[in-house]
């Protein structure tokens, strides 16, 4: 149970590598653009050459809120594993697991920082549409 667990955890961090906060620049510059597009829409102007809705930007947008959830879910799952350790009283098999858990959240970060940094690599290296 323990590891179909920590699996899961792991497939979430590797697949949650994404959303944007809404209070990331990238996001307001979205709103901008969108905010833009709908004034244009009501004035039949074309004048709007806001281009920070590029699919780039929604990739990152949604890599960095992932990145966001996958982290505040591994701090969580050190902090139950720290718990956990107090809490063993000296039990090996307790103690094992606590260490297990703080080690795969740990591990965790490691793969969302790992994917943060790929993405904005692969994404700085390929040309803009």
């Amino acid at each position: 149970m323990k590891r179909l667990l920590l699996i899961a955890l792991a497939f979430l961090s590797l697949s949650l590598s994404g959303l944007a906060i809404a209070h990331s620049p990238a996001a307001l510059a979205d709103a901008k653009a969108d905010l833009c597009a709908g004034a244009n829409a009501a004035t039949g102007a074309t004048n709007c050459n806001d281009t920070s809705g590029t699919i780039s930007t929604t990739i990152k947008n949604i890599v960095f809120m992932l990145s966001s959830i996958i982290g505040v879910i591994a701090v969580i799952m050190i902090i139950i594993g720290g718990f956990k350790y107090i809490t063993a009283g000296g039990d090996s098999s307790k103690v094992s697991s606590a260490k297990s858990t703080i080690t795969y959240a740990i591990v965790g970060l490691i793969i969302v920082a790992l994917a943060q940094f790929i993405v904005q690599f692969v994404l700085n290296r390929t040309p803009a549409s």
